[in-house]
């Protein structure tokens, strides 16, 4: 059994209706409760949660620093490849956007891991579009042997493989891949993806048990809040994270909550989640789940990234370039989206420190798995 059966015995609507038909009874229920519920979920993330946001937060806090303590992970993307077979009308990289498209080489790569050096960073997150010819398996498989020396952990977000790519991945040195759904409204997820493969809604879906199968260290989940109703599709993610953590117990588990950002084309969000609901949905994934890392990109502003170090953020970006080869050479124009928090990773850091944390730029180590 995989998580396509599981997904199919919910229907979207009646799971919508659900968690607005929440009562502020529901919610002091979910808060007092020492061992939440995904129907306790529903009610955190609910519109009659909304009073409770403090409460909210303070517990939120409260749990993060009884896991985590005062720590912030530090990392980095670096982007290999705009290149995209992918028709995905919300990304810059469309492959029918009329933009440069570039794939690093090696010298390019080691290059830019010269930089992100310097920079501090010991965590980086290699990403690329979904190319099975530029940047498939092969490709990345050479830029994991290249790079595993240099940097204690490397992640990817890259196109959905199969369980003997990952597992070969995973042999190098590989110790997280991200993959988001963006959508778990089926009916909805062909109006965003008519084009490629991303256009497969159960290839897709299937990725984390095949990630689970392969051993993959940890995975990280999520869905891109702007498409569809945000409550809906985050009660969906925490579902699949709920499955995955049951099925595939010796993984660890990771989630993001990115926004739509303005990038090359013309796509409107169809849902806005305003800074108080992101907060509320941190603070009630922290909530349902203390065991998850939950990161935070350059995707949002820089006072609501200050904000949230102390209710329920795990990980946080810095210094960010999201085109190939930014770091070295900056191109406004082979951009994934635009970054919304623009200072160094020094300011972060500082920014951390100022609050009490510390900023953790290294963690995990290969050695430690032998």
């Amino acid at each position: 059994m995989s998580f396509k059966q599981v997904h199919q015995q919910y229907n979207w609507d009646e799971v919508q209706n659900s968690i607005l038909q929440k009562t502020s009874s529901d919610v002091e229920r979910a808060l007092q409760s020492a061992t939440p519920t995904l129907e306790d979920f529903k009610a955190l993330i609910s519109p009659a949660a909304e009073p409770y946001l403090e409460q909210m937060a303070q517990k939120s806090h409260q749990l993060t620093l009884k896991r985590f303590g005062k720590t912030m992970q530090m990392y980095i993307p670096l982007y290999l490849s705009n290149e995209c077979a992918n028709g995905c009308i919300y990304c810059g990289f469309n492959c029918k956007n009329k933009i440069n498209r570039v794939t690093l080489s090696k010298e390019e790569i080691l290059q830019e891991a010269a930089i992100i050096k310097e920079m501090g960073f010991e965590h980086v997150l290699l990403v690329t579009g979904e190319h099975p010819k530029a940047c498939g398996i092969d490709y990345i498989s050479e830029v994991v042997d290249l790079l595993r020396d240099s940097f204690a952990n490397i992640s990817v977000e890259i196109a959905p493989m199969d369980v003997p790519d990952y597992e070969r991945m995973q042999q190098k040195g590989l110790n997280t891949v991200y993959i988001y759904q963006e959508t778990y409204n089926k009916t909805r997820y062909p109006i965003y993806h008519p084009k490629g493969k991303k256009s497969d809604f159960n290839y897709r879906l299937e990725t984390p048990d095949r990630l689970g199968e392969a051993e993959i260290h940890r995975i990280g989940v999520g869905c891109l809040l702007g498409l569809e109703d945000w409550r809906t599709d985050t009660f969906f993610t925490a579902l699949h994270l709920n499955y995955l953590e049951q099925k595939y117990w010796k993984t660890k588990y990771s989630i993001s909550f990115p926004r739509l950002r303005p990038h090359a084309g013309s796509f409107e969000p169809n849902s806005i989640v305003n800074d108080k609901q992101l907060v509320q949905l941190i603070c009630a994934y922290r909530i349902f789940n203390q065991e998850l890392e939950i990161s935070l990109s350059t995707r949002e502003n820089p006072v609501f990234r200050n904000n949230m170090v102390k209710l329920g953020v795990t990980s946080m970006s810095a210094g960010s370039k999201t085109e190939p080869g930014g770091y070295a050479n900056p191109d406004k124009e082979l951009k994934q989206f635009e970054v919304s928090d623009s200072r160094s990773s020094a300011e972060v850091s500082q920014m951390i420190i100022a609050q009490g944390y510390e900023a953790v730029w290294k963690d995990w180590d290969a050695c430690f798995t032998v």
